[in-house]
């Protein structure tokens, strides 16, 4: 599993206690730990560059519907450290 699954997996074991007290919120996870909640992304996006630099960290908005991209779309995310 890649360092951006984790994350996101991360997010997903949260989910019901993020909707429950962060709805409509912006989360920033990072090593599978939970930063904090934003109330924009601009406001996530700042945060993370100001402490982890370039990445990789996960921000999504909660109570938001997952993404799902087409199956034309291809995604990979290369990280030496997997």
């Amino acid at each position: 599993m890649g360092v951006l699954e984790r994350e996101i997996a991360r997010y997903e074991s949260m989910r019901a206690e993020l909707e429950k007290n962060h709805n409509g919120e912006w989360v920033l996870i990072h090593q599978e730990e939970m930063v904090g909640t934003y109330n924009s992304f601009e406001d996530a996006g700042r945060a993370a560059v100001r402490r982890f630099g370039r990445g990789p960290y996960l921000i999504r908005k909660v109570g938001a519907p997952p993404l799902t991209l087409p199956a034309s779309v291809q995604f990979r995310y290369i990280n030496a450290n997997d």
